[in-house]
């Protein structure tokens, strides 16, 4: 009896490293750091209904997932915006700004500033840092956006075709070549 007892001990044992071995093979896959999602708007399952609200500084989002890591003895909360191309020889400036303002979210809603957030791309995961100058170029970004609501005449940029050409305002917006349909 017990030496059947012990083997289902170690069979239960093996079960659970077994179990524990692939969720860490799928957390790698996924590209999702070691810890606890705290908040989702993957729609896989979304934790959190509500989007990030700062009155403070007038902004509003939805990260795709806000991950709770320890760091530094305490535990940090850090976003994570996933990307459905593969990564760019660098990351794109409106990736890095749109990641830095869940950042900025994150410190104002939970009160502590994250080190880095985290960019997923089809192909590999990057470790941004949440740098002064990420976080002073959001808000920059969030007040000439606020200017701009309130202007007479906002000019345009045309200067890249590919953004042209999923624009929105594409039919209405008579800019020239750009604005045609290539």
């Amino acid at each position: 009896m017990t030496l059947l007892l012990l083997g289902l001990v170690f069979v239960l044992l093996a079960l659970g490293l077994g179990l524990y071995w692939q969720s860490r093979r799928t957390q790698k896959a996924t590209g999702l750091p070691q810890g606890t999602v705290v908040y989702s708007d993957t729609g896989q399952e979304q934790t959190v209904l509500k989007p990030l609200l700062s009155r403070r500084y007038g902004l509003v989002g939805k990260p795709d997932y806000l991950v709770e890591v320890a760091g530094a003895g305490r535990r940090l909360i850090v976003p994570l915006e996933v990307k459905s191309g593969k990564r760019p020889a660098a990351a794109h400036a409106g990736h890095l700004l749109q990641l830095a303002t869940y950042c900025l979210l994150v410190e104002d809603v939970y009160g502590q500033r994250p080190p880095h957030g985290y960019l997923r791309y089809a192909d590999a995961t990057l470790t941004i840092p949440y740098t002064d100058e990420l976080r002073t170029a959001v808000l920059h970004s969030a007040a000439e956006i606020r200017q701009a609501r309130t202007a007479a005449n906002v000019v345009r940029s045309h200067n890249e075709a590919i953004r042209c050409r999923r624009c929105g305002y594409l039919q209405s917006c008579g800019a020239g070549a750009l604005a045609e349909p290539i």
